[in-house]
């Protein structure tokens, strides 16, 4: 028997009016959906790999046919304009195509000559039932980036979506069925925590991948290693554009502006922390604050507009406290800051400046299109204050010097993702990830595909 406290609504954050009412179901009810997976998994895991990847090609196909009506409802559930709503599935039509034709390349079997003349051959086998914990800035795409791989590598897969975008999570299941994908190889629940660590403990669960907080990972990394299954964690961040003395300054300011504001500044890979500089401070500082202080809010189905809402109301209030205890331990405020007095859990885009340690704009995640404004004394400081970072999923590297910012890159930028002069979310041909307490483990670029795998070695005389 259901009650209020195993209910939940969607709620619309540009109109906050209600979408849709779902009951969270049963520890046995879920359970019930794991083992149907894991039975459809035995048929599945049989399947060559070209016929997996006939499917995988035709979700790709079927995300196409129901692209405007998927885009509507990412937008509705959790506020992205409509046109990043586009851009969503465009991105995850095109990690359906690729893994479709990587993968066969990835997992193919490997021949390879032993020492005393016999012969060995590695076979990469799906190891079962994958558990994703997805969050919601994301909607279709996060769910898509570990599923798709994993079931190309012919596992079954587990979906817990964040609860505001439940009606994306379901919608994304008739879509895989709707491709040809076998009936219950690709399951919702929707469930709550106590229900979710009953999950990861299931016999017929052999991975879990989250992508979410740093706390949140760890308690999934915790519940995971007391019943010793793998795990990949892609965590928050407060990535680091550097800005050097060679910049364009230009290309630089307009460049960070758009990275920090992309998906309403809820994008763990955007740009958080903007370190320039000295010598390019000033003329750095008067460009962005110009370009940001413009940006307008607004309804994000009408193109008019460069930000849509906060996807919920505690979120913009956690947001909101994190600028005002930054502006309390000295940071100042040069656009925006103030929560508008209009229906919608809208957030004005928000530059902070003179931002030091101790201040949650520099340490913390703040999710939302607040950007923070650092000085460094020359280049060899700013690389130190990027890295002085508890964090290491993305970041940046602005100058004219492209061998430099490479060496830079490759040498110095302790994170999974850089950018030189650029920014960007995902590409389906490299890999995604990062480092320190953004997690680990890799998705994309041929990586995902063996993350949940058993490689195993056969060999014979």
């Amino acid at each position: 028997m259901s009650t209020d406290k195993n209910k939940f609504k969607t709620i619309n954050p540009a109109t906050e009016e209600t979408i849709a009412e779902y009951t969270y179901l049963s520890g046995d009810e879920a359970t019930n959906k794991v083992e149907d997976c894991h039975k459809a998994f035995l048929n599945w895991k049989l399947k060559s790999l070209d016929e997996r990847a006939n499917i995988i090609k035709s979700i790709g196909k079927a995300l196409e046919k129901h692209k405007d009506s998927y885009a509507a409802l990412m937008t509705q559930e959790m506020g992205k304009l409509l046109s990043q709503s586009y851009e969503e599935i465009d991105l995850c039509i095109a990690i359906c195509n690729y893994t479709a034709t990587e993968g066969i390349k990835q997992l193919q079997d490997e021949e390879r000559p032993l020492y005393d003349g016999g012969k060995g051959t590695i076979h990469y086998s799906p190891i079962g039932v994958v558990y994703g914990i997805q969050p919601w800035n994301f909607p279709l795409y996060q769910p898509i980036r570990y599923s798709i791989a994993s079931l190309m590598a012919g596992n079954g897969v587990l979906l817990k979506h964040a609860k505001n975008v439940t009606g994306c999570a379901l919608k994304l299941k008739e879509i895989y069925e709707e491709a040809g994908l076998p009936k219950n190889l690709f399951q919702v629940l929707v469930i709550d925590h106590e229900v979710s660590d009953e999950i990861i403990a299931n016999k017929y669960v052999k991975g879990i991948t989250l992508t979410g907080s740093t706390p949140a990972g760890k308690h999934v990394a915790v519940k995971s290693a007391e019943v010793i299954k793998k795990t990949v964690l892609e965590l928050g961040s407060n990535d680091a554009y550097i800005v050097l003395d060679d910049a364009d300054i230009n290309k630089a300011a307009k460049i960070c502006a758009d990275a920090r504001i992309y998906n309403n500044g809820q994008t763990c890979i955007a740009a958080k922390r903007f370190i320039v500089v000295d010598s390019v401070y000033d003329k750095f500082k008067k460009q962005f604050v110009n370009i940001l202080e413009r940006m307008s809010y607004g309804d994000p189905t009408n193109d008019d507009f460069d930000l849509g809402p906060i996807a919920r109301k505690d979120l913009r209030e956690q947001l909101h406290e994190k600028v005002e205890k930054s502006v309390e331990k000295g940071a100042e405020i040069l656009c925006g800051g103030k929560i508008p007095n209009t229906k919608g859990y809208y957030y004005p885009s928000t530059v902070l400046g003179n931002v030091t340690p101790g201040q949650p704009a520099y340490n913390e995640e703040l999710f939302g299109p607040v950007a923070s404004l650092i000085k460094a004394k020359d280049n060899t400081d700013a690389m130190r204050i990027a890295n002085d970072s508890k964090f290491g999923l993305g970041g940046g590297i602005f100058s004219e010097d492209v061998d430099k910012a490479l060496d830079l890159a490759k040498n110095y930028f302790d994170t999974g993702m850089i950018h030189i002069n650029s920014y960007g979310l995902a590409y389906p041909n490299m890999p995604f990830g990062g480092v320190k307490n953004s997690g680990y483990g890799r998705e994309h670029g041929g990586f995902g595909v063996k993350e949940f795998v058993n490689a195993k070695a056969i060999t014979q005389a």
